[in-house]
């Protein structure tokens, strides 16, 4: 029997290592998957940076949220899965006790530990989780495809914060993966028209692909000229995935009176941008953040299950543990889009 698994290891700014360690034994209440697709997210980047993802990494820590697996082993009262299950698993395990989480705000847990972020994660050939936040996932995906689950179902949050309704005009900053999502959940959610603002050419062409009415190159053109140019002079919701500074401020300008803004991306920790409060006041505008994804995995593994969103178009290339590092720190490669990390090789 297998003793120690392979798994990356961050141990501070810039420091990536792949180790061998033994394989972690699962906990009363918990399940060891056998990690069989992980995703890249932008808050891996900003840890691996130096900074913080959504809550405060400590090293040594195996990072990586976004994964998928097959159950391998059970902890003592595990009685929600069986050992061969494949399943992807939420990586937010609140408390279930304190004020935010009784008051159904799970997101804001005044004790959440975060797989990946504050307790080993799936950059490794196996991980423990909490048996209640296994989701299980259909024979007919696969499980590149299950691990883009937990990033939609941050997107799920997102669109529900966003309060799209029928015949709306959405504009959504950024083209990638995230972006992406989002816009094919505008458009289920009954958008008439999503322009999608975005400089690299082929992710231009991705959001064409998935749906977009029109895309827009902010480099080259301004994006208020050729919204109007293609007839959207109202604009009922943005959603910012860039977390850039003139992107953010540019929404408050765009957004259409009544308007609602989505804050989306993690950007560092004392980021800022200049706000018109007067435009926000005049305008009657609705500034939301949209963090994590509380109660959002359920229905992003249905959505993956039916085969009723695209989550494959963005995915750019599967890697093997080895070369996480490399793009990491190489922001030309996720210019690309999503990376898959596939600890126990190729599956699907």
């Amino acid at each position: 029997m297998q003793k120690q698994m392979k798994c990356v290891v961050f141990h501070g700014k810039q420091d990536e290592r792949v180790e061998y360690r033994d394989i972690p034994e699962p906990q009363e209440g918990e399940v060891l998957i056998k990690v069989m697709a992980c995703g890249i997210c932008g808050s891996d980047v900003h840890i691996y940076e130096g900074d913080q993802g959504s809550a405060a990494a400590v090293p040594p820590l195996i990072q990586g949220h976004e994964f998928a697996g097959i159950v391998d082993r059970l902890g003592k009262d595990v009685t929600s899965c069986r050992v061969g299950d494949r399943v992807v698993a939420d990586p937010a395990n609140n408390c279930e006790e304190c004020f935010y989480c009784e008051a159904g705000l799970m997101s804001h847990c005044d004790h959440m530990e975060a797989i990946g972020t504050t307790r080993d994660g799936g950059f490794a050939q196996y991980c423990t989780v909490p048996a209640r936040l296994i989701h299980h996932i259909e024979d007919s995906v696969s499980f590149q495809e299950a691990a883009m689950a937990e990033p939609l179902a941050c997107c799920i949050n997102g669109a529900d914060r966003s309060d799209i309704e029928l015949g709306d005009d959405v504009v959504i900053y950024g083209g990638g993966p995230i972006g992406l999502l989002h816009l094919q959940l505008a458009l289920m959610k009954g958008a008439a028209r999503v322009a999608v603002v975005e400089p690299v050419e082929e992710k231009r062409a991705m959001a064409t692909k998935l749906g977009a009415y029109c895309t827009i190159n902010p480099v080259k053109d301004k994006v208020q000229k050729v919204l109007q140019d293609n007839g959207i002079y109202h604009v009922k919701t943005v959603i910012e995935t860039c977390g850039r500074k003139e992107t953010s401020e540019e929404a408050i300008e765009i957004v259409d009176k009544h308007g609602t803004v989505i804050y989306f991306a993690v950007t560092g920790v004392n980021a800022t941008m200049d706000l018109k409060t007067y435009m926000v006041f005049q305008k009657e505008l609705s500034i939301k953040g949209s963090y994590c994804s509380p109660y959002g995995m359920e229905r992003a593994t249905h959505m993956i299950n039916a085969h009723r969103i695209d989550v494959t178009t963005m995915v750019s290339d599967a890697i093997p543990l080895e070369e996480l590092e490399s793009v990491l720190k190489d922001p030309k490669k996720r210019a690309t889009g999503k990376y898959i990390v596939l600890p126990n090789g190729e599956s699907d």
